[in-house]
């Protein structure tokens, strides 16, 4: 069935991003979708490339994510439409993907804009956290014997200061990399449905096990210093060290893990 504007059921659920309509309006045999042209000449694709709208894009969590989920619907419907319909053109000589880049040029500045700035912030914070990761190597606390060796060298909770600053120096560093990258992708549209995504994702994980290796060493190194004259230090010292280690995570976790599950987890149709 369909309405004045030659709209069917298939239409409504493309252009408004209704994944749930759509599978249960699909999977009646009756249905055929690659039939579905509206009176512009548009099949199920072209819909599918025009930007859906404001509410249905914040649905996401970040900015990023608005591209990859308009990505991720266009091409679930590019799955079950015949070949020929991919390249067809609609009364105004337009194919799917040319509505599609025309439609979304708008959202991918704004998202350009935005996980440049994002690279940015995060760059420079990995940055303060692998020169404070260095310095912490080439002055070692307590100061070297004679032979060059640190004085704490045989205590344990030195190796795991010497563990936890290299693993905040290595993974500064790499976070420090995989946010540069950004700024040399090409971002082509396709760049935002696992390119960016992945940097983004790889570099967030990066900067919280930087975060975490620096307050290990750093409570390490308090608990070398004071432990011997006031073995209980290290009770406020493991309370403090898992403040700025939970307040981050807490603010940073949550869009991690819906980025995460959006670019490796289940297509919006088999949700």
């Amino acid at each position: 069935m369909r309405d004045g504007k030659r709209y069917s059921v298939f239409h409504y659920a493309v252009m408004y991003r209704q994944e749930k309509i759509f599978k249960i309006v699909h999977q009646h045999k009756e249905n055929n979708i690659d039939n579905s042209i509206d009176g512009e000449g548009n099949n199920i694709l072209h819909l599918a490339g025009y930007r859906a709208r404001q509410d249905r894009l914040d649905l996401g969590p970040g900015p990023i994510l608005q591209m990859q989920r308009e990505l991720q619907w266009f091409m679930e419907i590019e799955k079950l439409v015949l070949p020929r319909k991919i390249l067809s053109q609609n009364k105004k000589g337009k194919t799917p993907l040319t509505i599609f880049n025309e439609e979304h040029n708008d959202l991918t500045s704004k998202e350009i804009q935005w996980v440049t700035g994002m690279a940015s912030a995060c760059s420079v914070a990995a940055s303060l956290i692998a020169t404070v990761a260095f310095a912490a190597a080439i002055t070692v606390p307590g100061g070297n014997n004679s032979n060059g060796l640190p004085f704490f060298s045989s205590e344990s909770s030195f190796l795991v200061f010497a563990v936890s600053d290299a693993l905040a120096l290595f993974t500064s560093i790499t976070c420090v990399l995989y946010f540069l990258s950004i700024f040399t992708c090409r971002y082509g549209v396709k760049d935002f449905l696992y390119t960016l995504p992945n940097r983004v994702i790889y570099g967030l994980i990066c900067l919280i096990l930087s975060v975490i290796s620096l307050m290990i060493a750093f409570s390490s190194t308090l608990f070398l210093v004071f432990a011997k004259k006031n073995p209980l230090i290290l009770i406020p010292i493991v309370a403090l060290t898992c403040v700025p280690v939970i307040s981050y995570s807490f603010i940073q976790l949550p869009p991690l893990l819906d980025m995460i599950n959006s670019t490796y987890g289940p297509g919006l149709l088999a949700k």
